[in-house]
């Protein structure tokens, strides 16, 4: 009897606590179908009295949400999927690898993590600008292709959950550790592999700083910067901006939805092994 009360309390919690986190969303929703005077009425309106579904129209040709999500796309997937490859060649090498100074290397390594972006901003700022980077996409994409430390220690766990009796067969039909590393670890490592890239690629979808900071022609806006086109200095299209936001959170939601298996898998096996 008392695991049941247990068990319901725990459901209600979870149910309340489900309702709670949608509210906001809801919210945006809602917004991004109202007319434009109707967003500040009081009392709020949850259900608009008429859905402007121009809205979304207007955002999808005439703001050109489209264009920034293929922009976006263009610069986030490369060193998705390179950096990605790069990160666990270097956390295989940390993890199964025995040669001198790896210690230290990866102290170090867990160092870089601890410097604020803030502080590295205005000097790689000066360094792209000397190279003649800026305006351009290569500020947000090759930086990215060479590995993040914060992968490197997140597959570097995962690679020391895996066996090292598998690591040691395949030494024995003679294989050489880059063979073992694309042949065994990489296919046992798809649950940390898709965790790391939902969030390498959430990080740069989300990313508005650095677009921010390197982009100045529109045609190369991105869609967080497309996005912040409908706030001006004295005004903002609140809207426009939700209806936005509700189509810019779609493809994150579906990348979720389809990965969730292995990002939980990721995440649950990750940090069992120190």
């Amino acid at each position: 009897m008392k695991e049941a009360i247990r068990t319901t309390l725990a459901y209600l919690l979870l149910i309340i606590g489900s309702l709670i986190m949608a509210v906001p969303f809801l919210w945006m929703l809602s917004t991004s179908l109202k007319p434009e005077g109707a967003v500040f009425a009081m009392p709020p309106q949850w259900i608009p009295e008429d859905f402007v579904w121009e809205n979304y129209s207007f955002v999808l040709t005439q703001a050109s949400l489209l264009g920034g999500f293929m922009n976006t796309l263009l610069v986030i997937i490369p060193p998705t999927l390179i950096g990605l490859f790069t990160s666990a060649l270097a956390a295989y090498a940390f993890a199964r690898m025995r040669f001198p100074g790896r210690s230290v290397l990866f102290l170090a390594l867990l160092a870089t993590m601890m410097i604020p972006g803030v502080v590295t901003m205005i000097p790689t700022f000066i360094l792209f600008k000397s190279i003649g980077w800026l305006d351009s996409w290569k500020p947000l994409m090759i930086p990215g292709m060479f590995g993040a430390a914060a992968a490197v220690f997140f597959l570097r766990q995962f690679f020391k959950t895996i066996p090292a009796e598998l690591e040691d067969a395949a030494k024995i039909d003679g294989l050489n550790p880059f063979s073992i590393f694309l042949r065994i670890m990489m296919p046992l490592s798809k649950p940390a592999l898709a965790t790391q890239a939902i969030f390498g690629f959430l990080g740069g979808y989300n990313d508005f700083l650095g677009p921010l900071i390197y982009l100045n022609s529109p045609e190369k806006y991105t869609l967080q910067l497309v996005l912040a086109s409908f706030q001006g200095f004295y005004n903002a299209e609140w809207t426009l901006i939700m209806a936005g936001s509700v189509l810019a959170l779609i493809p994150t939601v579906l990348l979720f939805f389809f990965a969730q298996r292995y990002f939980v898998e990721g995440i649950t096996m990750t940090g069992m092994k120190g």
